[in-house]
C-alpha cells in the first residue's frame, strides 16, 4: 500500500475508534488500580499483548525474527515506549488525571517539530500550526477546570507528576519519530507493536518485581475484566492498527488526531463514573474538531501539481517517506 499524503476517510475513521477505545482506557486503567499495581498492570498487559501479535503474525504468515536492520531502532523504540509508561503510571500516583492527560498530549507537538528533519513531505503550513495550536488549547481548556480543585492543596508532589506527564509526552513524541526516522518505517506493523510490547513488558515487570509491588491475591471478575479491555482491546488491536497507520500515513497528522482522546476519556467518565459534563467541554469539542480540520485539510495543488497529476493524496513510490532507503 503506498504512503498517503493526507487522512482519508477510512483513516479518519479508524483513528475516532482508536481515540474512543484510548479514551476508555484512561478509565479502565484508573479503575484497575484499585486492585493491581500500576507497574505489574502496565507490564503485564503488554507482555499479554505482545504473545498476540506474536500468534496473530504467525497465523498471517508474517515473518517478525529475520534479520532486516532494526534491531537498535527496535531497542530504542521499545525503551522509549516502556519508560513512557512507566511515567504515567507513575505520575498518577502524584497528580491528577485531568492534569496528567494535558501534559501527555504534548505529544503531537514533538511529533510536529520532529517530523520536518525526518520527511520534508510532512513541514507543516501555518495554516496547520494554527489548527494544531488551537485543538490542544481546546483541550487544556476543557480540562483545565480540574487544575484548582481543593485537591491541590494535599498533593505537595504535584509538580512530580506533571514533570512526569511532560516527560511522558517527549517519550511518546520520540517514539514516534524514532519508528518513522528508521528502518521500523519499512517493517512490518507486528514487528513494530512487538518491540515496543515485548521490551516495555518485560522492563516494566521486572521493575515492580524490584521495588516489591505485590500482585494480586486474586483476580476478581472485574479485574479480569478492565484486564482483558487494556491487554486485548487496546494493547493488541488498537496499538497494532496504530503502528499500521504511522507506515501509510502522515505522522504529523495522526498525532493531531490523537489530541481527541482526553476528550473521549472525559465523556467516558461521564457515562461510566456519573461524572458532570460542563458547557466548556462542549465549546472544547467544537474547537478541538475545527483544529483538526485545518491540520488535516489537503494543500492547494500548484499549479504544476494540477498538470502532472500531484494532487492525488498518494506519495509515490520512495519519495520523500523518511525510510532510510531513501537516500
Amino acid at each position: 500500500m503506498p504512503r498517503h499524503t493526507h487522512l482519508d476517510p477510512r483513516a479518519i475513521v479508524l483513528l475516532l475508534i482508536c481515540c474512543v477505545m484510548w479514551g476508555l482506557n484512561q478509565v479502565a486503567v484508573k479503575a484497575a488500580m484499585s486492585e493491581m499495581g500500576p507497574l505489574w498492570q502496565a507490564g503485564l498487559r503488554s507482555l499479554v499483548a505482545a504473545g498476540l501479535v506474536a500468534l496473530w503474525a504467525k497465523w498471517r504468515g508474517i515473518a517478525l525474527f529475520q534479520r532486516d536492520g532494526t534491531l537498535r531502532s527496535g531497542l530504542l523504540a521499545g525503551a522509549l515506549f516502556g519508560l513512557e509508561f512507566a511515567c504515567i503510571f507513575i505520575g498518577l500516583q502524584y497528580t491528577s488525571a485531568s492534569r496528567m492527560v494535558v501534559f501527555i498530549y504534548l505529544s503531537p507537538f514533538v511529533v510536529a517539530l520532529g517530523m520536518p528533519f525526518i520527511s520534508a513531505s510532512e513541514r507543516l503550513a501555518p495554516r496547520q500550526i494554527a489548527g494544531l495550536v488551537l485543538a490542544f488549547a481546546a483541550v487544556a481548556w476543557a480540562f483545565s477546570e480540574g487544575f484548582h480543585s481543593h485537591e491541590e492543596a494535599s498533593r505537595p508532589l504535584q509538580w512530580l507528576g506533571d514533570s512526569l506527564g511532560v516527560l511522558a509526552a517527549l517519550l511518546w513524541g520520540g517514539t514516534t519519530l524514532a519508528i518513522r526516522g528508521s528502518r521500523l518505517s519499512s517493517a512490518s506493523a507486528e514487528k513494530t507493536l512487538l518491540y515496543q510490547l515485548g521490551i516495555s513488558g518485560l522492563g516494566l515487570s521486572l521493575a515492580a518485581l524490584w521495588v516489591g509491588e505485590p500482585l494480586p491475591a486474586e483476580w476478581s471478575l472485574r479485574l479480569s475484566g478492565l484486564f482483558f479491555f487494556q491487554a486485548v482491546i487496546v494493547s493488541f488491536a488498537s496499538y497494532l492498527l496504530w503502528f499500521w497507520m504511522i507506515r501509510h500515513y502522515p505522522a504529523t497528522r495522526l498525532a493531531s488526531f490523537t489530541l481527541a482522546t482526553p476528550l473521549f476519556g472525559l465523556l467516558a467518565g461521564a457515562a461510566l463514573l456519573d461524572e458532570a459534563i460542563s458547557p466548556r467541554l462542549g465549546l472544547a469539542l467544537l474547537a478541538l474538531a475545527v483544529g483538526v480540520a485545518l491540520v488535516n485539510r489537503k494543500p492547494e495543488p500548484a499549479p504544476n501539481e494540477e498538470q502532472t497529476g500531484g494532487s492525488s493524496g498518494v506519495a509515490p513510490t520512495g519519495a520523500a517517506t523518511g525510510k532510510p532507503g531513501d537516500r
